[in-house]
């Protein structure tokens, strides 16, 4: 489907924002290996989060939605079913990554499959350690999906060193290490999201290197109340509009503020951004406040290699603010973006070029710089949501708008998407 946008004049009002797709996986999966019921409230709208739910009522979890509330009867320790079929992950590398973790512990075998763009990306990555863990996997030769996962008879305790930063095959690892006595110990040099690290109370040295360990002894989920903060992620694209937008101002409330998550904030903030935090909460020792952003002039800044794992979402949108922002705007030692939805760095690059912009692709990244030349262009999302809302964005800020094929791929992350920018410009 192509979906057509015009030129935004201002940006005002207020957002609330479905849950945090990150947190909203970790809370289905954690209530779902508690014993009893709990509510997860402001849960994520996304295709990915609807995968992550059927698969764990595929495994014998009750699934009850009430009042904008999602009840879940857990299964307890190792209390999961074999399911009757193969378990689909969709579209989210999260639910795949995040469950061969929990399927690497029980007591049957399963198989995981996806859709076509899940089943070309990577996999070995989270195979590697649970196998030395004791797990065992048949996978096809480059290790993507589809694979099954047959469990070891005891899981063995393991000290892993990341070498590759990611927070999806660190809490693999550490859900598995939950039906440990011993313990599992990851140890990573580049800091990732630590949602479940904070979720589940994990103990953690923080030297020059991160130590996380998990066991069963004291750290198995139990059941509760969760409150979902809003998609920071999400945020980024109301954001970068209104900062773009000339006499706008928006308030988004109760967003989740994990400094994991915020780095695109402090980066935009030293491009000359007016963002501030007011009313900072927590929940499940996650931190989540209100967010005010006012339109501002932006000068592109030299971006760190050290914050690119905090900002790897969110470089398409980021992108979108280079091009408006004062001089060049270049991103390196993203070679990661390749292995997402798409392969980010090739889709930006395309989208950008039809702009008439100087653009030179790297192996890690690309710069941008130049000038748009081009109006009214037809992008491509390239099947991917975060590249279909960043050039949604961009289209809002070009004279004679633009358009986006297959936009309906925002639908993974954010089926609200249209509803909340409809609902914050004139």
């Amino acid at each position: 489907m192509k979906k057509s946008f015009s030129k935004v004049n201002s940006v005002n009002g207020e957002l609330n924002l479905t849950g945090d797709k990150s947190i909203s996986h970790r809370a289905i999966i954690f209530s779902a290996m508690a014993s009893g019921k709990s509510s997860i409230a402001n849960l994520s709208q996304g295709h990915d989060i609807i995968s992550t739910l059927v698969m764990m009522h595929n495994l014998g979890a009750g699934v009850i939605t009430k009042n904008r509330s999602v009840i879940i009867s857990g299964l307890g320790y190792k209390g999961f079913e074999a399911p009757s079929s193969e378990l689909f992950c969709g579209n989210s590398g999260t639910t795949a990554r995040l469950v061969s973790g929990l399927l690497a512990a029980q007591n049957f075998s399963s198989q995981l499959t996806g859709d076509e763009s899940l089943s070309k990306r990577p996999m070995k990555r989270v195979i590697e350690p649970l196998m030395k863990m004791g797990a065992q996997f048949t996978t096809i030769e480059n290790y993507t999906l589809p694979f099954s996962i047959n469990p070891a008879k005891k899981l063995v305790n393991i000290t892993y060193e990341m070498s590759v930063a990611s927070a999806q095959v660190k809490s693999a690892i550490l859900i598995a290490g939950l039906h440990l006595e011993d313990e599992a110990i990851v140890i990573e040099k580049d800091k990732t999201r630590d949602h479940t690290e904070l979720m589940l109370g994990l103990p953690v040295k923080a030297e020059d290197e991160k130590i996380i360990s998990s066991s069963s002894l004291k750290y198995y989920p139990a059941a509760k109340e969760y409150f979902i903060p809003g998609d920071i992620s999400t945020s980024a694209f109301h954001i970068v509009l209104t900062l773009l937008t000339n006499n706008s101002e928006i308030k988004i409330n109760n967003v989740s503020l994990n400094p994991t998550r915020t780095g695109f904030i402090e980066l935009l903030k030293q491009m000359g951004a007016d963002i501030r935090y007011e009313d900072v909460k927590y929940s499940s020792n996650e931190p989540y406040g209100n967010v005010f952003v006012k339109s501002s002039n932006l000068r592109n800044v030299k971006i760190d290699s050290e914050i690119i794992t905090n900002i790897i979402d969110e470089i398409p949108i980021l992108a979108i603010a280079g091009i408006f922002a004062e001089g060049n705007f270049e991103i390196r030692n993203a070679k990661e973006l390749r292995v997402k939805e798409s392969d980010r760095i090739k889709s930006l690059c395309y989208n950008l070029n039809l702009l008439g912009l100087e653009v030179e692709e790297y192996e890690d990244g690309f710069l941008i710089s130049g000038e748009i030349k081009n109006l009214k262009i037809t992008f491509e999302s390239f099947g991917d949501h975060r590249i279909a809302m960043a050039f949604s964005i961009l289209s809002m800020l070009l004279k004679n708008g633009g358009e986006v094929n297959d936009f309906e791929c925002v639908n993974i992350s954010n089926p609200k998407f249209e509803e909340q920018i409809n609902s914050i410009i004139n």
